[in-house]
């Protein structure tokens, strides 16, 4: 194993329907290595059964990766009645997650959110959720399905200085978004219509997130690759683990 690549942890989508699962699309793990990670799978403990669980995890990895997933149960989190549209991830995965992204902010953690993962993030610290485009936001394009626009990157953001762009063709695939974030967080991309596709957390060494998909360019099995726009998207991966990496000197003291 190589020790100078630091480890970065990434949840997965937690299958119930028969024997507990962990499923995770590869190309988060293929993008994550490229940039010079060591990536780990985290199989999403309940903390009422291993109240220490994710205390331990965020003492011994370097950076977190919140991967993409299916949708929230809004009434648990007290922003209303749930869609009847919504695919809700299990509970356990919910509180899970909400648990990881909060533990590792609190500890400075290096971490990317990525779609409903970045939506973790801004909801975990006082966000809000439109349910379903575009019914929550009437004539707004569609954004499922690999839909492709634009970004616009806000001038001065760490997301700019991280990109090197003012503008980037993006791959969606989501139906829900963030309508609002908390006081700790600054919208730092959108696209032409207004809607946020992208934080960053004042005041924290690396804590980013986008509402499109920045692996599906980074993985050469994919048709995005043609596009040749999958250097800029790599990017994020790179600055994820290069934060994590500035961290790994006092983590690997565990």
């Amino acid at each position: 194993m190589d020790a100078t690549r630091p480890v970065i942890a990434i949840n997965g989508e937690f299958e119930t329907d028969r024997a507990p699962a962990i499923h995770i699309p590869v190309r988060y793990a293929i993008a994550v290595y490229r940039a010079g990670g060591l990536p780990l799978v985290l199989p999403p403990l309940a903390e009422r059964d291993h109240p220490s669980y994710i205390e331990e995890l965020i003492a011994s990895v370097d950076g977190l990766l919140l991967s993409g997933g299916d949708d929230f149960d809004t009434e648990t989190i007290g922003l209303g009645p749930t869609h009847a549209s919504a695919k809700r991830v299990p509970a356990e995965k919910q509180a899970f997650d909400f648990a990881l992204a909060r533990a590792a902010l609190d500890a400075h953690v290096p971490t990317l959110g990525i779609c409903y993962g970045m939506q973790t993030l801004a909801l975990a610290e006082g966000g809000d959720l439109y349910q379903h485009l575009p019914e929550d936001r009437p004539r707004a394009r569609e954004h499922r399905s690999g839909a492709l626009h634009d970004v616009l990157v806000e001038p001065g953001s760490k997301l700019a200085a991280l990109l090197g762009v003012a503008e980037v063709s993006v791959i969606s695939r989501h139906h829900q978004a963030l309508s609002a974030v908390g006081s700790e967080w600054i919208v730092s991309g959108t696209d032409d219509e207004g809607l946020i596709e992208a934080i960053e957390r004042r005041d924290h060494p690396f804590a980013l997130g986008v509402q499109w998909h920045p692996e599906l360019d980074v993985a050469p099995e994919d048709r995005s690759a043609a596009r040749g726009v999958g250097d800029v998207h790599a990017r994020l991966f790179t600055g994820l683990v290069e934060a994590a990496a500035q961290r790994a000197p006092v983590s690997l003291a565990r």
